[in-house]
């Protein structure tokens, strides 16, 4: 079984082409200037797609930090 649908495949194609071209922004409104980053580029992709309720699998949640204890001398 496929984890990713085809649509949200063009979506990342999509945001790949935008990268190249220059016209792919970072950040909310596109304010935190251009992506360079093909990674960061498919991250965009992937979350637009999301957005527009195609299969994508979920984001990887967050590590917990475990809790260091302190060594008593």
């Amino acid at each position: 079984m496929a984890r990713y649908s085809r649509s949200a495949g063009k979506d990342v194609e999509r945001a790949m082409d935008r990268r190249k071209k220059g016209k792919l922004k970072r950040g909310k409104g596109g304010k935190g200037g251009k992506v360079k980053s093909r990674k960061q580029a498919i991250a965009i992709g992937l979350s637009e797609a999301r957005k527009k309720g195609k299969k994508v699998p979920k984001k990887a949640a967050k590590k917990k930090k475990s809790k260091k204890t302190k060594k008593k001398r």
